[in-house]
């Protein structure tokens, strides 16, 4: 159930956030247009309030209806979900077993390297692995990239899509549906944007994931307890709101004057100083110490000039993610509530991007 599934047609990327569900279904062309990705069902649709606490489901059943709610305003027939596990709640580790193995053989190793690497039993965990290609020092052997998480974790998201009425036919790791997002993006320039050092900034709710990718890979992951409840947080104390009214002013920009220098202002300082202190933690922890550009992701990338005041102060080059930005848009879809939610629907459009494997 966990981990690396094999192609399968029609898939819906649905991303289990702490505050709401994306959901985005994509087509691709034939013949030449091959490369060409289409968007045909979409929706965000909020969560109610503690259904997702610290990035693991505590309502099932609340998220379950919302998924439904999800499926029913996007309009999608397809009931195969690819969703993802946060980053801190997988354990990944490349191993390297020899390339004469059977596959019998190789499942029994990895089994073994699992059972010496992982904190818990292996009957509480759901352990899957994939083999990455030949290792790059030793020809006879071959990378394998194993991951596992525990079974409550798996269980939970199987339990929320069986209420909505979806199967979940793959359960990724955010970083590796991060990777496939980026792959499209990076891919567009044509300038060898590939090759560079990227560092992917997700600001959601009440987690920042700070991302690096060098070559197209994911070789740095960091999260911190940041997010864009601490705008909310401001604004209630600055304006003497209750919470209901605080978003609901924030999301219709219902706003004084004042909000832009008192409010938003010291809260997009502190989305620049929390990017630079991951990114410091990247270079004492690597061999880098450069970081090319910068993308903004997540709910926190939504707001106003955030991308040139973050490049004022890191010094490198800063853009918003918007991995649907090119795509052809189906006649069920809203144009204008995509454009708005393309910078939350990195992990989901990555995993969606599963099904062309």
């Amino acid at each position: 159930m966990f981990g690396f599934a094999r192609k399968q047609a029609s898939l819906l990327g649905v991303d289990i956030g702490s505050t709401a569900v994306k959901l985005i279904e994509l087509s691709r062309g034939v013949g030449p247009a091959a490369q060409r990705y289409g968007v045909k069902a979409f929706t965000l649709e909020p969560l109610p309030a503690n259904a997702v606490v610290e990035r693991k489901v505590v309502d099932v059943d609340a998220v379950g209806r919302a998924v439904r709610r999800a499926v029913a305003k996007s309009g999608t027939k397809t009931k195969r979900v690819a969703c993802a596990l946060a980053d801190s709640a997988v354990i990944t580790k490349v191993i390297a077993v020899a390339a004469s193995l059977s596959d019998a053989d190789m499942e029994a190793q990895v089994q073994l390297e699992a059972d010496q690497s992982i904190p818990f039993p292996l009957e509480e965990v759901n352990i899957d692995f994939d083999l990455i290609g030949p290792s790059a020092n030793h020809p006879d052997t071959v990378d394998v990239l194993l991951a596992a998480s525990r079974r409550e974790n798996v269980d939970d998201r199987v339990a929320v899509l069986k209420l909505a009425g979806l199967s979940a036919a793959i359960v990724d790791v955010e970083a590796h549906a991060m990777e496939n997002a980026c792959a499209l993006l990076l891919g567009r320039g044509g300038d060898g944007q590939q090759d560079q050092t990227v560092a992917v900034a997700d600001v959601g709710a009440t987690t920042m994931t700070l991302h690096v990718l060098r070559g197209g890979q994911v070789v740095y992951t960091r999260e911190q307890n940041f997010g864009g409840n601490q705008l909310l947080d401001a604004l209630e104390r600055r304006y003497q709101l209750a919470r209901s009214q605080a978003l609901e002013r924030l999301q219709n920009q219902r706003l004084p004057e004042s909000f832009t220098p008192d409010v938003l202002r010291p809260f997009e300082d502190a989305v620049a100083q929390q990017i630079a202190r991951a990114l410091q933690f990247f270079y004492s922890a690597s061999t880098h110490h450069r970081t090319d550009r910068v993308l903004l992701c997540g709910g926190g990338a939504r707001l106003e000039k955030i991308d040139d005041l973050v490049a004022e102060r890191l010094g490198v080059p800063v853009s918003v993610a918007d991995p649907v930005a090119p795509m052809a848009v189906g006649p069920g879809v809203d144009p204008g509530a995509l454009a708005r939610a393309a910078p939350s629907m990195m992990v989901a459009t990555g995993l969606a991007l599963r099904a062309f494997d």
